[in-house]
C-alpha cells in the first residue's frame, strides 16, 4: 500500500485527516459545554473537587483530569469533559502512528477514520468516565510497543512502563496490558531477548511506582477499591444468556459495520501470526487476555459495553488493515469500510444534535440521553422547599442522585449528603453530626425510595412534595422530597 501521502485516496491523507479530527474534536467540545452530566459524570465531579489518591470505585486518573479540567474551564460541564475530549484527538494521533509503523500510510488513514466513526469515540468521548483516560494510556501504550517493535530501541520499554503506570492509575483492567505484554514477549521468539535488557525492568519499576497511590491510599482504608473490583470474579453458576449481549454490547459501541471488518481482520491476524509475522502477534496479543477474561465474565454476569473500550483501537487497527490488505478484486471490504464511516459519523451527528436539541420527547426512560435531561427543574423545586423550610442539607441514598444534585444546587450552599455508602465518600467525614443544625429534607427518586431506612435514623418524615423530572412533556420519573425534623 502506498506510504506517499499524494498516492493515498483524499479522505486518508494526513491533512484530511486533521480537518476531520479537529472538526470532530470542536462539535465534542460544544457538545460537552452545554449537555447536562450523566450520573456517573455527576458522581466523578465530586472526586474532582476533592482529589485523592484513591477512591472506592476506580482508581484516581478521572479525578485528577476532572480537577485539571475544572482548573481550566472552571466548575462546569466543559471544565469536567475537557481532558476527556482532547484526549480522544491525541489519541488519534497515537493509533495513526501505531497503524503506520506496523503497516502503512493508508491502513493508518483508515484506523483514525473508523475509530473517529465509532460510538464509543463519537459519543462516549464526551463523556469523563475512567474509561477515557484508560483508553488513552492503553492506547498510548500500544504505540510505545510499536515503535519498540519496529526501531528495537530498549528505551521504549520505559515509556510502556510509564502509559502502563497511568493506565492503571485509570482503571485496573491495565493490568490486563501487562498480561498482553508478557504474552507478547513469550509468543516471539525475537522479542525473549528483552528479557535481558535492563530497560524492560526498569520499566515495569516505572510502572509500578505510578501505581503505588493507589497502593497507599487502599492500604488506608481496608482496600476497599480492590475488595469492590476483584469481587466481581467469583461466579457461583454459569450462563450463556450473556455472551450475545456482550458481543451485542461491543459491536454497538465500536459501530456494526466495523465489527464485521474486525471479524474479518482477526481471523487474518490469527493466520498471519501463526506464521510468526510480528505486527500480529503484538495486536493480538495485546487485546486477547482482556477479551478472554470479559467472555469469561459474561458467564456468569453481565459485561458492559464500554469494559472492552480499552482494545477497540487495536481491533479497528486490525479492521483497517482488513481493507487495505484485501485483493484488488475484492471490493467490498472498502465499501463497506466507507459505510461504515459514514454510519459512524451520521449517528454521532444525529445524537449530539438530539442531546442539546431533542429530537423526540416521546421515548421516555427508552431514550439513551435520558440521564441528561431534567436536573435543574428538579432542583428549583428542591431549592424551594429548602428555603421554605430552613433546610441546609439534603440526605440522599444513591450515588448518582448525589452527584446530580450536588451539580444542580452547587450555589445554593445546600450541602448534599449520601446516607448510605459512605465509603464512596472518604473525602467526606463519615458522621451525622458533620451536618448542619436544623431540618433536613430527603430527596430521591421514586424508583430509588428507602424511606424507611432513613426514618430509621431520623424519625417520621413528612412528605413536602413530588418533581417531576421530563424531557418536553414526558416525564421520565418523580422526585420525591420528605421533610426531616432533626436537630442537633
Amino acid at each position: 500500500m502506498p506510504r506517499n501521502d499524494a498516492q493515498l485516496p483524499l479522505m486518508l491523507r494526513p491533512v484530511s485527516l486533521v480537518l476531520l479530527v479537529l472538526l470532530a474534536t470542536a462539535a465534542r467540545l460544544a457538545t460537552g459545554a452545554y449537555a447536562g452530566l450523566v450520573e456517573d459524570e455527576a458522581y466523578y465531579r465530586l472526586w474532582g473537587l476533592n482529589p485523592a489518591l484513591g477512591y472506592y470505585d476506580h482508581p484516581p486518573m478521572v479525578g485528577w483530569w476532572i480537577a485539571i479540567g475544572q482548573a481550566i474551564a472552571g466548575d462546569t460541564m466543559l471544565g469536567a469533559r475537557v481532558l476527556s475530549i482532547l484526549s480522544a484527538a491525541i489519541g488519534s494521533l497515537a493509533i495513526w502512528r501505531t497503524a503506520y509503523v506496523l503497516f502503512d500510510a493508508c491502513t493508518a488513514g483508515w484506523t483514525v477514520l473508523l475509530f473517529n466513526a465509532s460510538l464509543l469515540m463519537g459519543i462516549g468521548a464526551i463523556l469523563v468516565t475512567p474509561d477515557a483516560p484508560s483508553v488513552f494510556f492503553w492506547g498510548l501504550g500500544l504505540w510505545a510497543l510499536a515503535e519498540l517493535q519496529t526501531s528495537r530501541n530498549a528505551n521504549w520499554w520505559l515509556a510502556v512502563g510509564l502509559f502502563a503506570g497511568l493506565g492503571l492509575l485509570s482503571k485496573f483492567s491495565g493490568l490486563f496490558l501487562g498480561t498482553g505484554i508478557v504474552l507478547w514477549l513469550v509468543l516471539s521468539k525475537e522479542n525473549r531477548r528483552w528479557f535481558g535488557a535492563w530497560q524492560l525492568w526498569a520499566g515495569g519499576l516505572i510502572a509500578v511506582l505510578c501505581f503505588a497511590p493507589v497502593l497507599y491510599w487502599n492500604a488506608q482504608h481496608d482496600w476497599i477499591t480492590f475488595t469492590k473490583q476483584f469481587g466481581r470474579v467469583a461466579a457461583d453458576t454459569y450462563t450463556l444468556r450473556y455472551i450475545g449481549e456482550f458481543i451485542g454490547a461491543m459491536a454497538g459501541l465500536i459501530n456494526p459495520l466495523t465489527f464485521l471488518l474486525i471479524c474479518f481482520g482477526v481471523a487474518v491476524a490469527v493466520r498471519r501470526a501463526l506464521k510468526g509475522q510480528e505486527p500480529y502477534i503484538l495486536l493480538l496479543s495485546s487485546t486477547l487476555p482482556f477479551l478472554a477474561y470479559l467472555l469469561f465474565h459474561a458467564l456468569h454476569d453481565r459485561v458492559q459495553g464500554n469494559w472492552p473500550a480499552p482494545v477497540y483501537p487495536a481491533l479497528i487497527m486490525l479492521a483497517a488493515h482488513a481493507i487495505t490488505s484485501a485483493p484488488a478484486a475484492r471490493r467490498w471490504p472498502f465499501r463497506l469500510g466507507v459505510f461504515a464511516a459514514v454510519l459512524g459519523f451520521l449517528v454521532a451527528s444525529l445524537v449530539m444534535a438530539h442531546t442539546i436539541w431533542p429530537l423526540n420527547t416521546t421515548l421516555g426512560r427508552k431514550d439513551p440521553t435520558m440521564q441528561l435531561r431534567g436536573w435543574q427543574e428538579v432542583a428549583d423545586v428542591v431549592r424551594a422547599q429548602a428555603t421554605a423550610t430552613g433546610a441546609r442539607a439534603i440526605i440522599t441514598t444513591s450515588y448518582g442522585f448525589t452527584g446530580q444534585m450536588s451539580e444542580a444546587l452547587k450555589h445554593d450552599g445546600l450541602q448534599v449528603f449520601q446516607l448510605n455508602q459512605r465509603e464512596r465518600y472518604a473525602m467526606q467525614p463519615k458522621a451525622l453530626q458533620s451536618l448542619p443544625n436544623g431540618p433536613l429534607l430527603y430527596v430521591v427518586e421514586d424508583r430509588r425510595d428507602r424511606l424507611s431506612v432513613v426514618e430509621a435514623k431520623f424519625g417520621a418524615a413528612q412528605k413536602l412534595a413530588e418533581a417531576p423530572r421530563k424531557t418536553g412533556e414526558t416525564v421520565l420519573e418523580t422526585v420525591r422530597i420528605y421533610l426531616l425534623p432533626r436537630a442537633n
